[in-house]
């Protein structure tokens, strides 16, 4: 499935969030990561993160059962951080 996982957790987790959330999915933006993940190791990741959290942080998580029913459009600067390498 596809998923889009954006957070906001306090100053001094945020960096062994991010650090988290790479490990499974692709950076896209300031706290906002996506990606194909599989529903087993989604629940791996989530398990990790509130390791990680406190009880004032909160991650929202958009799951996309069908990828091609999502249209993306980037206003601006794409910071899609895939789109930087070759």
């Amino acid at each position: 499935m596809f998923v889009i996982i954006t957070y906001d957790v306090g100053e001094k987790r945020v960096g062994k969030v991010c650090k988290k959330l790479r490990e499974y999915l692709d950076w896209t933006q300031n706290s906002v990561f996506e990606g194909e993940i599989t529903k087993g190791t989604l629940t791996r990741c989530l398990a990790e993160l509130k390791t990680i959290m406190d009880d004032e942080d909160s991650v929202y998580l958009y799951k996309v059962e069908n990828p091609r029913n999502l249209v993306k459009e980037v206003l601006g600067t794409d910071r899609s951080f895939d789109t930087m390498f070759l």
